[in-house]
């Protein structure tokens, strides 16, 4: 289980004197911890989903404050997001996400853009959650558009 290597961690980056990553560790500590509560018998599917959703909540983030010039929060956050994926499984390469998309594509019929949801959704469904969402977009309306 994740939150058992979590706090373990997080003992390590107190000694260590390592704020950026206490913080980041303990933020997620609480979020994995409120999840629990509404969801009493988590699985390790689910701790990974609270990961996920705290790593895109720092892409997002990072995405804003580059739009708005502000390059030192836009760096905290990048820090944040790297500590976070050392909890993550090693995103697909671009030749996996391919393969995953040709498959969907022809698992569902879909011959152009309308058919976009089905696609990602079968994609979502074959690489287990693993593949981020805009490069699979990116992916999937250009084979889409040809």
């Amino acid at each position: 289980m994740i939150i058992d290597n979590l706090n373990n961690q997080i003992v390590e980056a107190m000694k260590a004197h390592d704020e950026v990553r206490v913080s980041t560790l303990k933020l997620l500590s609480a979020e994995i911890h409120n999840f629990q509560i509404d969801h009493p018998n988590m699985t390790n599917e689910e701790e990974l989903d609270v990961v996920k959703k705290e790593a895109k909540k720092r892409r997002d983030a990072i995405e804003s404050y580059l739009k708005a010039g502000l390059q030192d929060k836009a760096d905290t956050e990048v820090n944040e997001l790297k500590i976070l994926k050392e909890f993550l499984p090693a995103e697909l390469t671009d030749q996996e996400l391919q393969q995953f998309v040709d498959e969907a594509i022809a698992e569902s019929g879909a011959k152009d853009i309308k058919d976009m949801g089905k696609v990602m959704s079968l994609v979502r469904e074959k690489s287990k959650g693993n593949a981020d969402g805009a490069r699979v977009s990116i992916i999937v309306k250009q084979k889409l558009s040809i």
